[in-house]
C-alpha cells in the first residue's frame, strides 16, 4: 500500500492575501477610530467629526484632518501670553474691557489618539 500527497500552489494566493490583509487592516483602523472618537473631548464636535481612518498599500493611517488644536487638546500646552494678531487688543464676550494680552495657564493634556492607538486588541 503506498500513499501520494500533492500540494498545488494557488497561484492567485497573493491577490488573496492582499485583500485579507487589506479587510484586516480596515477593521483594526475603524476600531481605532471609533476608540479615538469616543476618547476625544466635546466642546462642538469639530474634533471628532474631523478624524479618519485609510488603507492604502498595506499601510494604516488613523488620524485627525484640518483641526489644528488637536496637538494641544492631545500633548497639552504650557503656561504662555496670549497676543492680538490682527488687532490691537483683545476682546472677548463678558470681559470688561479690551487687554493688550492675556498670561493663559496652559492646558492640560487630554489624549484621545495615543490611548486608542496603543489599546491591547485581541491575540494574546
Amino acid at each position: 500500500m503506498s500513499v501520494d500527497y500533492r500540494v498545488v500552489v494557488n497561484h492567485g494566493w497573493r491577490g488573496w492575501l492582499r485583500n485579507e490583509v487589506t479587510r484586516y487592516l480596515h477593521k483594526l483602523g475603524r476600531e481605532i477610530q471609533n476608540d479615538a472618537e469616543r476618547l476625544a473631548p466635546v466642546k462642538t464636535g469639530r474634533l471628532r467629526a474631523s478624524m479618519y481612518h485609510e488603507v492604502n498599500r498595506g499601510e494604516l493611517r488613523v488620524g485627525v484632518r484640518h483641526v489644528d488644536y488637536w496637538m494641544t487638546v492631545e500633548y497639552g500646552s504650557g503656561p504662555h501670553i496670549i497676543t492680538p494678531k490682527n488687532a490691537k487688543a483683545l476682546y472677548w464676550p463678558g470681559a470688561r474691557h479690551p487687554v493688550a494680552k492675556v498670561n493663559h495657564p496652559g492646558t492640560p493634556a487630554q489624549p484621545f489618539l495615543r490611548p486608542a492607538l496603543y489599546r491591547r486588541r485581541g491575540g494574546r
